[in-house]
């Protein structure tokens, strides 16, 4: 436990690895993957290869912890000791895991509570996470770190490349005509969340090797001349994510990759296989 007796909870969206997890004692609140009547915890027993392995027959619906599940987290906060939480989700303008948290921890009176909207998705709202849990660790108080949360809003930031729209269209997420004629021109989306926390498009490139070099220049674009701390995510897509290491590598040369994993189940709903994601935390 950190000195400042402050437990960070995080949705399974955040999509962090579990390794760090474990570490840092982080509680995590799981989304639900559902196959008809068939009702999973993401991360612990689904994965996204199974996700995959039912595609495209089976396209499964996702939905948040309920109220419920979050009270329950925070008992068993509470009872560790800790006395109080920052909890990190995903955007609200995706899911609905921070208003129900936002709503439990109203009603909450014997522990501080601090409810953090990132407007991100995936290990875009992760690294704030990251972030949060380190300087927990080094010593910050939970006024300091709920404080350079909200300072740092716009610093983190995910770019996705998707081989295909249809698991976004299937899903909702995006209008049904604009996959149709991304797929009949072969255009290879990039997407990631705006400062409203909701999907938008960042460039549309026919083919998937222009599209792979495209995803590296917006990345250089956002972080500038900046330092910065990076993860790569990847659907599916080992063997081309080496490639996108690499690039990382030898043109960031004072920043540092962080993470490297597959994408959670619930994410892989909506984005399908063949996806390269790249997170980005700019540094202090």
């Amino acid at each position: 436990m950190n000195n400042a007796k402050t437990a960070i909870m995080i949705d399974s969206g955040c999509d962090l690895e579990q390794e760090f997890i474990e570490k840092y004692d982080i509680k995590v609140l799981r989304l639900k993957v559902m196959y008809g009547d068939d009702v999973y915890s993401d991360g612990l027993d689904i994965d996204p290869f199974e996700v995959y392995r039912r595609f495209p027959g089976e396209v499964p619906k996702t939905s948040t912890p309920n109220m419920y599940e979050v009270q329950e987290l925070v008992q068993t906060i509470k009872d560790e000791g800790y006395e109080k939480i920052i909890a990190i989700t995903i955007s609200s303008g995706l899911s609905g895991t921070y208003n129900m948290v936002a709503m439990t921890f109203e009603e909450e009176e014997e522990i501080e509570t601090f409810a953090f909207d990132t407007k991100n998705i995936s290990i875009g709202a992760g690294l704030f996470a990251m972030w949060a849990a380190k300087k927990l660790d080094e010593g910050w108080t939970f006024e300091a770190v709920k404080h350079g949360l909200n300072d740092k809003i716009f610093d983190s930031k995910a770019f996705f490349y998707m081989d295909t729209l249809d698991y976004l269209r299937k899903g909702g997420r995006i209008n049904p005509a604009v996959a149709i004629v991304g797929k009949a021109l072969n255009l290879k989306p990039i997407i990631s969340c705006n400062e409203k926390g909701t999907y938008y498009t960042v460039s549309k490139i026919r083919g998937q090797h222009k599209a792979l070099e495209k995803i590296i220049d917006v990345v250089k674009e956002y972080v500038g001349d900046r330092k910065a701390e990076f993860a790569v995510m990847n659907g599916d897509a080992v063997s081309t994510v080496e490639n996108v290491k690499k690039s990382l590598k030898e043109i960031f040369t004072n920043s540092q990759i962080v993470v490297e994993k597959q994408i959670t189940a619930s994410m892989a709903i909506h984005t399908g296989p063949g996806l390269i994601g790249i997170g980005v935390l700019l540094d202090d």
